[in-house]
């Protein structure tokens, strides 16, 4: 049975700080699907860039819903050490995971190897593990559709790092929001 993003926000309102976990926090969004036409309104397409779209954001958590056009791919990244949840409500999504196997802090290198991949739809949930935080989010060509996913993060930031394997490089970027309550922000184009 799914529910609308409100029932969704409520329940996780409702989640006690000590067991605001990755597990429960799981557990919660597997047995509560999103019904996609409950965070349409909260939908943006780029054929440049995938869109991320604020849905709700308090001092714990922030929910968005980012959209993805057929081929397009996040950079390599981290949460900056928050917790992460994700759902595909449309389409299809391949999360790749990824190992530091030699990092040098003070010059920005970081060299990475591929661990495990998992594909996402129909409303799975998915989890970023904080042992294995660095990953990509990947809507592959041959998938041959829209995507949109559903992201929690806790507690919400607003940077990250970002890695470049052709380098061997990483370095933090900000964050910005494509729409903030299904109205574009200032200055987005789209």
């Amino acid at each position: 049975m799914f529910v609308s993003v409100e029932k969704l926000l409520d329940g996780l309102r409702s989640i006690p700080e000590e067991k605001f976990t990755c597990d429960n926090v799981y557990r919660f969004l597997s047995e509560n699907p999103v019904d996609t036409d409950s965070i349409s309104k909260y939908f943006f397409w780029s054929e440049n860039f995938y869109t991320r779209n604020l849905i709700y954001k308090d001092e714990r958590f922030e929910v968005m819903a980012i959209c993805w056009e057929k081929g397009q791919i996040s950079r390599i990244h981290n949460h900056w050490d928050q917790k992460c949840w994700m759902m595909v409500t449309t389409g299809k999504l391949r999360g790749q995971n990824f190992k530091v196997l030699d990092i040098d802090e003070k010059k920005g290198f970081c060299k990475l190897a591929e661990t495990d991949q998992f594909d996402l739809s129909d409303c799975l949930a998915a989890k970023v593990e904080l042992e294995e935080p660095i990953h990509q989010v990947l809507n592959l060509p041959e998938f041959d559709e829209r995507a949109v996913s559903l992201h929690i993060y806790s507690k919400p930031y607003d940077k990250c790092l970002s890695y470049c394997r052709d380098t061997d490089t990483f370095k933090e970027v900000s964050l910005c929001y494509t729409s903030i309550d299904g109205k574009l922000c200032d200055g987005i184009k789209l």
